[in-house]
């Protein structure tokens, strides 16, 4: 796909990246649930949450200067817990070119592994994830209300990291 480029998010970008991320959940996780009144609501207010909490450890995708996609990474931990690709725009390597950016990053510091979770139900997810070299380590409850179980998928990938200097100059 021509006219990609990856940058760091910027503030202004916060609404799109959330609006992103909902339509990602409403189109591959929302099918999976159980429909209760006000999930919608809840879960924009969390992905919302989600972007002004992580802005500064996320890189975005643009497509003609079009934000397209996004994923974070963890403060503390060589773990990314989110990536979201315009449902319209997934299976053209957009989701893979940020993958494959931050695992690069991580690598720079020095990362061994990375590691991520997904629903379990969302098949395309976990292989999307597979084909990207992650391995599945366990199969758990994500956390939410007792009475909705659902599972997740923890994965990891071993990375090549750098252990040389890096010059700032």
């Amino acid at each position: 796909m021509p006219g990609i480029s990856i940058r760091k998010a910027e503030k202004t970008d916060a609404h799109r990246l959330a609006d992103i991320a909902y339509r990602a959940w409403e189109a591959g996780i929302y099918p999976l649930l159980t429909k209760h009144d006000g999930m919608r609501e809840a879960e924009q207010k969390r992905l919302s949450q989600a972007v002004a909490e992580t802005l500064n450890r996320i890189i975005i995708a643009e497509v003609d200067g079009i934000v397209v996609a996004w994923c974070s990474r963890s403060a503390r931990r060589a773990y990314i817990p989110f990536l979201f690709v315009m449902p319209e725009l997934q299976g053209h390597g957009i989701g893979s070119m940020l993958l494959r950016r931050m695992e690069s990053m991580l690598e720079l510091e020095g990362a061994e592994r990375v590691q991520l979770e997904t629903p379990a139900d969302n098949v395309r997810a976990v292989r999307f994830y597979e084909k990207q070299g992650y391995r599945i380590l366990a199969l758990r409850p994500d956390g939410r209300a007792a009475h909705e179980p659902f599972m997740s998928v923890h994965l990891e990938k071993r990375l090549a990291p750098f252990y040389g200097e890096i010059d700032d100059d």
